[in-house]
């Protein structure tokens, strides 16, 4: 999943401890390796490691829209947020 400056993803994670974590990128291989690996990862995964992979990911044509859908993922319930990851698999 190569990242491109015209697009913006949103990707959503899966923790060891089986939380989620979704965030924005332009480049969601990078992303992934930060959360697992570098300072760069978010503070809510650093004590989650290792993330295991990335259960969802759409793309926007720009940040507002994938930030706009994070906040739209982010309202729903667990049993919602599962049902979805589902459905795109």
């Amino acid at each position: 999943m190569k990242g491109s400056e015209n697009v913006w993803y949103l990707y959503v994670v899966r923790c060891r401890d089986n939380t989620l974590y979704a965030g924005v990128t332009t480049n969601p291989d990078r992303r992934l390796k930060e959360h697992n690996g570098s300072h760069r990862g978010a503070k809510y995964t650093k004590s989650r490691r290792p993330v295991n992979d990335m259960v969802l990911l759409g793309w926007f044509a720009c940040r507002s829209k994938a930030q706009k859908a994070e906040y739209k993922f982010k309202k729903l319930t667990r049993e919602q947020k599962e049902k979805l990851i589902s459905e795109s698999r």
